[in-house]
């Protein structure tokens, strides 16, 4: 008869590792999964950093609209000012 210990058990007999490194592997494998879910799908994800590139569009858009919008505001200030009449002191 054979000892227990002499007989190759299910992962070793089919896939060459002890019950030991499979249940290792298996561990890695899953961490390894989690791990990229996170990068697609978390918050440091893919989607994020690339919804933060658009909003970083827009808001230099935004930069620049408010720019040239307060240059004709202060133009129009300098023109009422102009206008209005001097006052002595």
């Amino acid at each position: 008869m054979h000892d227990a210990e002499t007989v190759p058990g299910f992962t070793e007999r089919h896939l060459g590792l002890s019950f030991k490194y499979f249940f290792i592997a298996i561990i890695a494998v899953v961490l390894l999964a989690v791990y990229i879910s996170n990068l697609l799908f978390g918050d440091s994800s893919l989607e994020v950093l690339m919804e933060l590139e658009e909003y970083e569009l827009y808001l230099s858009d935004e930069v620049s609209r408010l720019k040239a919008e307060n240059a004709e505001l202060q133009k129009e200030y300098f023109e009422l000012k102009e206008l209005s009449p001097q006052t002595q002191n």
